[in-house]
């Protein structure tokens, strides 16, 4: 079809693009009138249609007379598609942003397990103790403190 790449450029004319979609230029007008197709207009006012809406066109084509839809029910098709696609945006948006937050929650968790390394001691038996559990009795306890706390 066009070969400038943007498909979303009126670059046919009503003749034209119904022989593409393989209808009569009057069920474009059709369309139009029913809010199903928006052709964008010369300076002229003529009818221009792109790449998108011939095969916007040929989408119609495929639900009236494939799967017996009316008008309609291509309308209702085509609202719940975009609504689709909103959605699938939003989905990709929100997968970001967990994996972005569960990145971040990753690195805090690791910035605190080495900020309690080295507090940490491995715990052992009291029969394999330093100080035996006996002479515990008068043991003094320090405080540690933190840094930034």
């Amino acid at each position: 079809m066009a070969g400038d790449g943007d498909s979303s450029r009126g670059v046919y004319m009503i003749s034209v693009a119904a022989e593409l979609a393989g209808m009569h230029p009057q069920t474009l007008r059709i369309y139009e009138s029913r809010g199903l197709i928006t052709p964008q207009r010369s300076a002229k006012n003529t009818r221009l249609y792109s790449e998108e809406d011939v095969r916007r066109l040929q989408r119609i084509q495929e639900l009236t007379t494939e799967l017996g839809m009316n008008l309609a029910g291509v309308q209702r098709v085509f609202e719940l598609e975009q609504e689709m696609d909103r959605m699938r945006r939003r989905m990709r948006n929100l997968e970001r942003q967990a994996e972005q937050v569960r990145e971040e929650l990753s690195d805090e968790l690791d910035r605190v397990r080495r900020s309690f390394k080295a507090e940490l001691v491995p715990y052992q038996p009291p029969e394999q103790a330093l100080v035996p559990p006996q002479s515990r009795q008068g043991a003094v306890r320090v405080r540690i403190s933190r840094p930034g706390r």
